[in-house]
């Protein structure tokens, strides 16, 4: 199944009966980007390790997974969590990730951040230029690792957003998605073997991903991910003293509630048209809303290099008057309705 992907949406007039024990929290489909609940959630707070979730896709899209990081003085010392990294010590940056996310080392953190960025800072750059990008109005970073710090913060939406960005890269995904991962070890005759501190992996059906996060000022911190039925959502915590619990519920309110529908399949003929879709288009909806989508054929100029290529419009679909996104028109029958889509973003080299 194929799903477009629009811009985050703001977050629904939810169903009643739903709530958490965080002080902010926030719940995303992935695919579509649209928040389906938030609770106080473009307030900006500590985030303790959700932090690496940044550190590791800026990693993953600046860096080359096969480079060799070599580990330095101010990386060994880093306080808090640990994979134990040595001075000296060299490791894939592949592998780094896995320390990073499985075991939340800060020591890997700041090993990846100079090795990438040229130094932490020039790391730090790196990451706030992404928060950027990515419209994390409410995100400001000051280190890779997320230990306290003033001026590092961001919010439940913004977390929920970074996410669903991040989730859609393959080498991301898969690592947040490893229970236990074994590196080489140089300075032992055992390997490292790392088990993911993210419970949720083996406590709810479909989980995959995503990060736990504490300090004494954050205190506790969720991302998690799931997927069933081709739909992937992701839910956010800060400062929960019920995380795992709260997560299952969040998640199986959202894939009750607001599960993927077909508003639009590929190969779908448009009325009084000799026109066809040309891609699926599937959207979370509640099931009041579902009559509240409509469709706008609109149709492009024939001498323009789009039309010469087989295009001959878009269907603009809309949830009332808040457009959604769209989907290229062709002609029935055309060698382009045959063709597969690509919707990979993924930076694996």
């Amino acid at each position: 199944m194929t799903l477009y992907a629009v811009p985050a949406q703001e977050a629904a007039a939810a169903p009643s009966g739903i709530g958490t024990h965080a002080r902010a929290s926030a719940l995303i489909d992935v695919e579509s980007g649209r928040l389906l609940y938030s609770s106080n959630g473009d307030t900006s707070m500590r985030i303790a390790s959700l932090t690496k979730i940044m550190t590791a896709i800026v990693a993953i899209e600046h860096g080359h997974l096969s480079d060799t990081v070599k580990v330095s003085k101010r990386a060994v010392g880093k306080e808090g969590s640990s994979i134990y990294l040595k001075l000296g010590e060299e490791m894939s940056l592949s592998n780094m990730l896995y320390g990073l996310m499985l075991r939340s080392g800060n020591d890997a953190a700041t090993a990846i951040a100079e090795h990438v960025g040229g130094s932490e800072e020039g790391f730090v750059y790196l990451m706030n230029q992404k928060a950027q990008e990515l419209g994390l109005v409410n995100s400001h970073f000051m280190n890779p690792h997320g230990l306290d710090e003033e001026g590092h913060y961001s919010s439940a939406n913004d977390l929920a957003k970074l996410t669903a960005y991040a989730l859609k890269n393959k080498a991301f995904a898969e690592i947040v998605g490893t229970k236990q991962k074994s590196a080489p070890n140089p300075h032992e005759k055992w390997d490292y073997r790392w088990h993911n501190k993210n419970k949720m992996l083996s406590m709810y059906e479909g989980a995959d991903g995503v990060k736990t996060g504490y300090t004494k000022k954050a205190l506790r911190c969720l991302v998690s991910s799931a997927t069933r039925n081709g739909q992937k959502l992701a839910a956010v915590t800060i400062n929960d003293g019920d995380d795992w619990a709260d997560h299952r519920r969040l998640l199986d309110w959202g894939f009750r509630h607001y599960p993927l529908r077909a508003i639009v399949n590929k190969g779908d003929n448009i009325a009084g048209y000799p026109y066809a879709v040309g891609q699926h288009f599937y959207y979370p909806l509640e099931d009041s809303e579902a009559g509240s989508i409509h469709t706008a054929l609109h149709l492009i100029d024939p001498l323009t290099t789009a039309y010469a290529l087989g295009e001959r419009g878009s269907l603009v679909i809309s949830l009332g008057d808040r457009k959604l996104g769209s989907v290229p028109v062709y002609e029935q029958g055309s060698i382009r309705l045959k063709l597969q889509e690509r919707t990979d973003r993924s930076n694996i080299r």
